[in-house]
C-alpha cells in the first residue's frame, strides 16, 4: 500500500521570488561594493601620500642680530631669504588632498572606477623622476646632487595590499547582504 507524502512548497517559492529579486539588483550590488573597495584604497593612498615640508627644518636662524651704530638691527640670514622669497605662506599636502575616485562605470560585465590625483606633479612622485646633478636649485639654495630621485609608490602599493584583501573584502560585503536581503 503506497502512502502519498504531502509536501509545502510555499518557502521554496518564497525563496525562489527574493532570488529573482536579488537578482535584478545586482548591478547596485556590483557598484556598491566597487565604490566600497574604490574607498578602501583610497584611504590606504591617501595615508601613504607624503606631504611636503619646507626645506629648512627647525633651528634654522632666520633673521640674525647685528648691532650696529644706530642699535641693534635685524636681517635674514641666507636661509632665511630664501623661506621669504620662495616659502611664505607654503601650506603641504596639496598632493595629498588631490586624491579623488571617480564614478563606477560598467563595461560589459566589469565595473571599474579610477582614482586619480590631479597634481600635475603625482606621476613624478609616485615612480620617481630624473634631475640634473649640480643644477643650482633657488628655492631650496642648494645644489642637486643625484640624478634620480626614487618614488614613493603610494598608489602602487596601496593597489596591491587591496587586490590581496579583495576575496575577504568582497565575501564579506556579499554575505552581509544575502543576509540582509534573503534572512
Amino acid at each position: 500500500m503506497a502512502r502519498a507524502v504531502k509536501i509545502d512548497l510555499k518557502e521554496l517559492k518564497q525563496f525562489s521570488k527574493q532570488l529573482e529579486n536579488l537578482q535584478k539588483e545586482i548591478d547596485e550590488i556590483c557598484i556598491s561594493l566597487t565604490k566600497e573597495i574604490a574607498a578602501r584604497l583610497l584611504s590606504k593612498v591617501i595615508r601613504r601620500t607624503p606631504v611636503g615640508v619646507k626645506p629648512f627644518g627647525k633651528g634654522v636662524k632666520k633673521t640674525i642680530k647685528v648691532k650696529t651704530s644706530r642699535g641693534n638691527r635685524s636681517y635674514l640670514t641666507k636661509e632665511g631669504a630664501i623661506l621669504e622669497k620662495y616659502w611664505s605662506g607654503y601650506v603641504g599636502g596639496n598632493l595629498r588632498r588631490n586624491w579623488t575616485v571617480k564614478e563606477v562605470v560598467k563595461e560589459g560585465n566589469n565595473y571599474t572606477v579610477e582614482v586619480i590625483n590631479s597634481s600635475e606633479y603625482a606621476s613624478y612622485v609616485e615612480y620617481g623622476h630624473r634631475q640634473r646633478p649640480g643644477r643650482f636649485v633657488p628655492q631650496i639654495g642648494k645644489k642637486l646632487k643625484k640624478g634620480w630621485v626614487q618614488g614613493h609608490f603610494m598608489l602602487t602599493i596601496s593597489t596591491k595590499e587591496i587586490n590581496e584583501d579583495l576575496e575577504s573584502i568582497i565575501n564579506k560585503k556579499l554575505k552581509a547582504i544575502f543576509k540582509e536581503k534573503l534572512g
